[in-house]
């Protein structure tokens, strides 16, 4: 799913593209894209973009008619990705083939579209009317960047039930932005484990986490944006070579030097390393640690001496 430094980047590719330009026309060749009823949807058409905005991991486009009467008048088209959808810039009026294509944005310089891979359309459209619709849709996580989220701001939003830092990180009403991938990449740079406790953690804990949430995602930001100032990001991904430990399941961890260590969960995985973050200790993965029982490696030497029976 893109989080926020991918959508951020998406941002910074459609800004130059698409604020100030005239919408004129909007094609859904799915109707299940679609969320809402009110307001109609042929009302955008014919508006101007006035402004782009990230809520969480949705994008919104904030739409004028020729008064523009401020903020609370303006319609707003809210894009969630979910999971596989992906945002292209195309010629204009490109034509909508294969069943991954959702819908087009149509503007005099080129077409936005939405495709999704895979056979679930879970990527949704909403047009709102107001900035009382945009705070209504919002699952009200704090934003890491916001001058109003220091260290102790963080540490209250992330302790308001005693979870692991991988679920508290990805929780959306405790944090904006952040998803699987960049949480291996935070508790990668705070050396903490994905399954320690909120509750449990030491003050210096919090510090190293709140400072590696900042780091990381401050770097990816810069990172992509600066691609999507060349050209717009086409082919997003969760998985990029440069990244620590997400999706490196068995490589060096860039730190240490030993294998990152994976737990899999639903379609799901976390990954970690053990000597970097879990002080050397072999995480269960459910399915295996019921399959192998009292056998389950519990270190990186059990682990290697498994490996070579």
């Amino acid at each position: 799913m893109p989080e926020l430094p991918d959508i951020t980047a998406y941002l910074a590719a459609l800004e130059p593209r698409i604020l100030n330009q005239t919408l004129h026309s909007v094609r859904l060749q799915s109707v299940f894209v679609l969320r809402t009823a009110d307001p109609p949807m042929a009302s955008v058409e014919g508006r101007t973009v006035r402004e782009l905005r990230r809520i969480g991991k949705r994008i919104a486009i904030g739409l004028a008619d020729a008064a523009d009467s401020g903020p609370d008048a303006r319609l707003w088209l809210v894009i969630h990705l979910m999971i596989a959808g992906r945002l292209h810039w195309r010629p204009p009026q490109a034509k909508l083939s294969g069943r991954q294509a959702l819908l087009a944005l149509d503007f005099s310089g080129g077409s936005l579209v939405l495709t999704e891979a895979g056979s679930k359309r879970r990527a949704s459209l909403h047009l709102l009317r107001g900035e009382q619709a945009l705070r209504d849709i919002d699952p009200g996580g704090i934003e890491i960047f916001s001058h109003q989220t220091n260290l102790d701001a963080f540490r209250a939003a992330l302790t308001l039930e005693n979870r692991t830092l991988k679920r508290a990180l990805t929780d959306p009403r405790l944090i904006s932005g952040v998803g699987n991938a960049y949480s291996d990449e935070i508790l990668h740079a705070a050396r903490l484990s994905p399954v320690a406790l909120t509750h449990k953690l030491k003050p210096e804990e919090w510090e190293r986490l709140f400072a590696g949430t900042r780091a990381t995602l401050e770097l990816w930001m810069a990172r992509l944006s600066s691609e999507a100032g060349k050209k717009f990001p086409e082919n997003v991904t969760a998985f990029r070579p440069e990244m620590a430990v997400h999706g490196r399941f068995g490589q060096p961890c860039p730190r240490c030097g030993l294998p990152i260590q994976r737990i899999r969960y639903a379609d799901n995985e976390t990954n970690y390393c053990a000597a970097c973050q879990t002080g050397g200790k072999i995480l269960a993965d459910r399915s295996l640690s019921r399959l192998l029982g009292s056998d389950w490696p519990r270190t990186l030497e059990e682990l290697e001496a498994l490996k070579r029976r």
